[in-house]
């Protein structure tokens, strides 16, 4: 079975374009990947990547190679799998991504109950909100929020999300409470990552430019300046619920609220999706409430 070493080190890297991604995705070093590939090239007695400093490319000889060799090494992870899933307990490491605050709040307690339930597995979370390339990072899945700009990621929806406009009663009490979209322009608005805010007006979402003295990159100091009295903001519910059902916060145009943000979880979409993969997906389907 000798032939067969260096076969996954060397479509990893035909995959990714690199040796660093192609380590992280297998959990390996990059000497490791390194030596498997020239021992593979050496064993086919032709030149597989051409290497620079800079980047990875694949020869004539490593193109067609590739494209013969990846349907056979499919055909034998999904056989590994399917044994897999023979198991009574699903055992191994997830690697996924969330965003910070989302993450911290919601997806990390879950993950601790489902790791209780599930004493074989184990979990690496990196909460970043920065859009972690998945495979170069070598991670199984992430967990994003609203609209999913890379086609190349399969998506399964977990949750819906809805974004509140609101302010605080004290607000209201000295500026007046604006009664129309127009009269938002006459506020101090409390703008977030975006420089706008999504509403639902005449049946579709709308980008509404926002400005104001107050600029923060997260949501729980911009809902700290709303209850301040600092302005209007826009959050999602898991930040303002608390502060809307005490009254520190009050909802405004309700009637414009977009109801179809999503929260999903993604995976490359050349990659099997592993039983313990598919397993935290549906718990976290079952689990993580709508309107967060």
């Amino acid at each position: 079975m000798k032939y067969l070493e260096g076969i996954a080190e060397f479509c990893a890297v035909a995959d990714v374009g690199n040796f660093t991604g192609a380590a992280n995705k297998l959990d390996t070093s990059v000497a490791q990947i390194s030596r498997k590939v020239a021992s593979l090239e050496k064993q086919l007695g032709v030149k597989l990547l051409q290497r620079t400093t800079r980047s990875v490319s694949l020869t004539e000889a490593g193109t067609q190679y590739f494209q013969q060799v990846l349907p056979a090494l499919k055909v034998l992870e999904d056989a590994q799998l399917a044994v897999s899933a023979l198991q009574a307990s699903p055992q191994g490491l997830i690697k996924l991504t969330a965003p910070v605050a989302f993450g911290e709040a919601f997806i990390a307690p879950l993950l601790n109950t489902f790791m209780q339930k599930y004493s074989g597995i184990s979990v690496q979370c990196t909460f970043s909100n920065e859009k972690l390339d998945i495979v170069e990072q070598g991670l199984d899945l992430a967990i994003r929020i609203g609209k999913l700009e890379d086609s190349t990621l399969v998506a399964k929806k977990l949750a819906t999300r809805h974004l509140f406009v609101c302010g605080s009663r004290d607000y209201f009490k000295e500026q007046g409470q604006p009664r129309s979209i127009e009269e938002l322009k006459e506020h101090s608005l409390l703008v977030g990552s975006q420089p706008y805010w999504r509403l639902f007006i005449d049946n579709k979402i709308q980008s509404i430019p926002v400005q104001g003295r107050v600029r923060y990159n997260s949501g729980n100091a911009l809902c700290s300046a709303a209850v301040a009295g600092l302005g209007i903001a826009q959050l999602p519910g898991f930040y303002v619920r608390k502060a809307l059902a005490s009254g520190q916060l009050i909802e405004l145009f309700p009637e414009y609220k977009d109801k179809q943000e999503a929260i999903w979880a993604v995976f490359p979409s050349n990659r099997n999706v592993a039983p313990k993969i598919r397993l935290l997906v549906d718990f976290l389907a079952q689990h993580l409430v709508s309107d967060s």
